[in-house]
């Protein structure tokens, strides 16, 4: 007898749970029913619904949201790292972010995930060679979310944008992994120079709200730099900076700053 072969779909469990989620809120709130499942009941994989809720979020009269969506899934099919990121960057803000109780919440309803994936996609397209596209990528991102980042800026993997607004990373800023920035953050120049221009924000980095971080500068990994502070130098790794201009003031106090996410200076955290 011959034997009959089966295919497994290949084991997700960010994807598992955010449908999970979702029928437990559409059984809870009815009402969300539509949204809930034209965003995630309706699609197949987290890619899939990631290109809706970009189209959803980017659409414009100028471009429509078909199109924006089919760029979107062309980006998800050409580089796996970006599916990558999308689950890391969700597994930090429900690490990170105590308004953050589920996986679906990112994905629904927090600009500061939707803004980053939209931006993925964006700087896909820069390095495709499709800059004019990733320019009004970046346009729509402004208008929409408060959030003005070139496409050509760098940034790694399980990364969470705080509330998220008022945030400018200009063209050459990188981001590292595992970095956590609060709102009203700039990653900018400090003139009209061109080339590379831009901060260097190590892995593990903390910044908090307000800070301004300029030039062609470093910031070591698992530093943090205090809310409202000037950086105009590099910060050496597993520091904390504060102040205008951003002086040392101290160790960074745990292990992984954007994690523990504790901004008190001279306060250690529970866990390092």
């Amino acid at each position: 007898m011959a034997k009959t072969r089966t295919t497994l779909k290949k084991l997700d469990p960010v994807w598992s749970q955010i449908v999970s989620e979702a029928r437990e809120a559409v059984a809870a709130e009815p009402l969300l029913g539509g949204l809930v499942h034209a965003c995630i009941l309706h699609h197949e994989t987290l890619e899939d619904a990631l290109a809706y809720r970009i189209a959803q979020k980017l659409a414009s009269p100028e471009m429509s949201e078909q199109l924006i969506r089919e760029i979107a899934d062309d980006a998800y099919a050409a580089d796996p790292m970006l599916s990558e990121a999308a689950r890391a960057d969700i597994a930090a803000v429900y690490d990170r972010d105590p308004a953050c109780h589920r996986y679906i919440q990112p994905l629904l309803y927090f600009k500061g995930f939707q803004a980053i994936q939209s931006h993925r996609v964006s700087n896909w397209l820069w390095r495709e060679g499709r800059k004019d596209l990733a320019y009004f990528f970046q346009m729509r991102m402004s208008e929409q979310f408060s959030v003005d980042i070139h496409p050509a800026c760098r940034i790694g993997k399980g990364v969470f944008l705080d509330h998220a607004h008022s945030l400018v990373f200009g063209e050459t800023a990188t981001i590292g992994d595992n970095v956590s920035i609060l709102h009203d953050v700039t990653l900018g120049g400090t003139g009209k120079e061109d080339e590379d221009r831009h901060p260097k924000i190590g892995d593990g980095v903390l910044i908090g709200a307000g800070a301004k971080v300029l030039g062609n500068i470093h910031i070591g990994a698992c530093s943090r730099v205090a809310a409202g502070s000037v950086v105009l130098n590099d910060v050496p790794r597993c520091t904390t900076v504060a102040g205008v201009p951003a002086k040392v003031v101290g160790e960074a106090g745990c292990s992984q700053p954007s994690i523990s996410m504790n901004q008190l200076i001279g306060a250690r955290p529970s866990e390092s």
